[in-house]
């Protein structure tokens, strides 16, 4: 039975790395993926999943217009769905890839974030928390050693940045994983 999984963490947990394995080993069986990730995301070029280990690859990306289901409706022969940065999908985009996996029968792995720096949700994660089949959360560390769960931005001398945009990519926006006593203290490592 197909499903739609949900894979989160902190920042730095490996997301895209593990992403990106579960591609390999679908492909190493003569498997066929699809892997999407945010049109927003170009840290390291327009549709690149990039691990920060060094593995990369150019994937198709999304944005608030595209229908998912209407778009894989078209596709044959596929094993698997992938979506990194899934925290940026709409609630509609989450509702559709809930539908492939049900009804075109294809898993969907979605790959991202639960919150924001403010540890406000992102509606994308929230809906897929709620209609996810399986759920994952994809463990790192708080400078501090404890589980990271928080992802604070900082400025570029490492100072935490308390207000702004849900969404800031571009330049040298900065993210660090935290756990919450160390997100509730303020402190940055």
């Amino acid at each position: 039975m197909a499903k739609l999984y949900f894979r989160y963490s902190a920042m730095n947990a490996g997301k895209s790395t593990a992403l990106l394995q579960v591609a390999h080993n679908y492909e190493e069986h003569g498997r066929s993926v699809m892997i999407f990730t945010s049109e927003l995301d170009d840290r390291y070029g327009h549709g690149v999943v990039t691990s920060r280990l060094g593995p990369q690859r150019d994937v198709l990306t999304f944005g608030e217009d595209l229908d998912f289901y209407e778009r894989l409706s078209a596709e044959t022969g596929l094993s698997c769905i992938l979506v990194d940065e899934a925290q940026f999908l709409t609630v509609e985009q989450v509702r559709q890839l809930h539908r492939v996996a049900h009804v075109m029968r294809i898993p969907v792995i979605c790959y991202g974030l639960r919150s924001d720096f403010l540890g406000q949700p992102f509606p994308g994660s929230a809906y897929l928390l709620t209609l996810a089949d399986s759920l994952e959360e994809l463990k790192t560390i708080c400078g501090c050693g404890r589980k990271a769960t928080m992802n604070p931005r900082v400025d570029d001398d490492g100072k935490r940045i308390m207000s702004g945009a849900q969404i800031a990519i571009e330049g040298t926006t900065r993210y660090v994983q935290m756990c919450g006593q160390c997100f509730y203290a303020g402190a940055v490592s």
